[in-house]
């Protein structure tokens, strides 16, 4: 297990607003961005663009994340395509993958659902870690508001995974010992 870097994601799924269920939910996004406990550094970033299966991105959900039918509809790919790159491209089963909240559940059952294999074993929910340290009295924040208490300003659109995931690694840098001469 590598425990100087953590591969911090972030996912979107298909939503609705106008009071339907959704079918499943499916994700649509999934942004990485991996942090180097040792320097501190953000050293891999990527945003993957998934094909739903059975859903459709509404115009909420454009509104939300800022994601396009037509962009999913040109550079999405099968769920399945993209865990495989994300696993090439930042490591598997030696990495340890966090999140703000439940995305590995949601990740999990997504896979049980069409037969694949989660691309990690080790999961941190940062929001847990976070709402754990004594400084923090607002225990049902969310990652911005988290952010604001760490004194980090956001950076980009919000719902956008690529962006969350970036942000939720520049927190992660906070909540974990970094020795000074590299901070």
């Amino acid at each position: 297990m590598n425990f100087n870097r953590i591969v911090c994601f972030d996912l979107e799924m298909c939503c609705w607003n106008d009071g339907r269920e959704s079918r499943t939910g499916e994700i649509i996004e999934i942004g990485v961005a991996e942090l180097d406990l040792i320097t501190g550094q953000i050293v891999r970033r990527a945003q993957y663009f998934v094909k739903p299966e059975y859903d459709e991105v509404s115009p909420f959900c454009t509104e939300l994340t800022g994601i396009k039918p037509e962009v999913i509809e040109k550079n999405g790919k099968p769920l399945a395509t993209i865990l495989k790159s994300v696993e090439q491209k930042f490591g598997g089963r030696h990495k340890i993958y966090a999140a703000w909240g439940r995305d590995d559940a949601i990740l999990r059952a997504e896979c049980k659902a069409k037969d694949l294999k989660v691309p990690f074993n080790e999961y941190l929910n940062l929001a847990t870690l976070f709402r754990l340290q004594r400084h923090v009295t607002n225990k049902r924040c969310g990652l911005r508001a988290a952010m604001d208490m760490a004194g980090l300003t956001w950076e980009g659109r919000h719902h956008s995974g690529y962006v969350d995931a970036y942000n939720l690694a520049r927190l992660a840098k906070t909540m974990f010992f970094l020795p000074e001469h590299h901070a």
